[in-house]
């Protein structure tokens, strides 16, 4: 996953900052039971999130050693030195630097039993539209995809390529799981469960 204008914030103001605006923030859990459910199993699976949510959702599953795909480039240090903070481990790649490398770092770590998160359209987008990766990702370790959004009551909506939400003080921030996804093998399996995981994104994601 890749962050740009909030990347270069945390960087700016220091994670110590970024955690004191996120400690005002009231969450609020619907459907936890989709999580419940994977978690009881013991799998590894993908959580799956757009772009533009992922500062909010990051800091809600901090410290959950969960492992992010974030891109090569340098601003994609940015990230990775926030998510280590929050404790995070990371895979280096994207759809432009070393993509390949990166999805395969994605699937070793889910046969290797770790719980992995990727935004399906990002690093560069087009916004809110699934790319094949992560569910690739998915189908190939034989893994199920869970959607994650947030619906904040107030936020900052930035002039990105993606309108990264950044949810301001004392928000309330609904963090929404829907029903797990999965696909099947072959190429029309693969394609189907793009199509779920973009209606699955669009339901945990537009207001109630």
């Amino acid at each position: 996953m890749k962050l740009r204008w909030a990347e270069r914030l945390a960087a700016v103001i220091g994670p110590a900052l970024v955690r004191l605006l996120a400690a005002t923030w009231r969450i609020r859990v619907r459907g936890a039971e989709h999580l419940r459910a994977l978690r009881e199993t013991r799998r590894p699976f993908v959580f799956v999130l757009w772009h533009s949510r992922i500062l909010p959702l990051l800091f809600h599953h901090r410290h959950e050693d969960v492992v992010l795909l974030i891109s090569r480039h340098r601003d994609g240090g940015y990230l990775a030195d926030l998510a280590q903070r929050w404790g995070y481990r990371s895979v280096r790649g994207s759809t432009k630097r070393g993509g390949e490398v990166g999805l395969l770092g994605i699937v070793r770590a889910l046969q290797g039993g770790a719980v992995v998160a990727v935004t399906p359209d990002g690093p560069r987008g087009p916004a809110e539209r699934v790319q094949p990766g992560a569910v690739a990702a998915a189908q190939h370790a034989g893994v199920p995809l869970l959607p994650i959004g947030a619906r904040p009551s107030s936020a900052w909506w930035l002039p990105t390529w993606d309108r990264m939400c950044i949810p301001k003080p004392f928000a309330t921030v609904e963090v929404v799981y829907g029903p797990a996804v999965s696909v099947a093998e072959g190429k029309e399996a693969l394609r189907r469960g793009m199509t779920a995981v973009a209606h699955a994104l669009r339901e945990v994601t537009q207001p109630a």
